[in-house]
């Protein structure tokens, strides 16, 4: 994973995306819909119309990331606000691309008593 600033905040884009749609389109996305400024460093996650294509839009300071992740199998787990953006934390974007529940992980099973 590439090491991220830690102010920096990750938005999930709610709705689906047009998957076709590169730098330009994604950043006036951020900047028309979401009411944000594309190139403030922070992450933008896009998911597609089926749910196995994310797009990630970052910009690091230098130039404009475009990143992107398809499941083989099953769907990335999305929110189902239209219209806004919901943030995230870092943690919870690594689950997102491992393709975990990222709002209810399931923990580990933790013993009660030793022995």
């Amino acid at each position: 994973m590439i090491g991220l600033p830690s102010e920096t905040r990750v938005w999930l884009a709610s709705g689906t995306t047009d998957m076709r749609r590169g730098f330009d389109g994604l950043a006036l996305v951020v900047q028309e819909v979401l009411k944000r400024d594309p190139h403030c460093g922070h992450l933008f996650v896009f998911r597609g119309k089926r749910g196995g294509l994310l797009k990630i839009l970052w910009h690091d300071g230098q130039g404009m990331c475009l990143l992107a992740k398809r499941l083989e199998r099953g769907r990335f787990v999305w929110p189902r606000t239209e219209g806004d953006a919901v943030t995230i934390s870092a943690a919870q974007l690594g689950y997102l691309l491992e393709g975990i529940d990222w709002r209810l992980p399931d923990r580990t099973w933790r013993p009660q008593v030793a022995g």
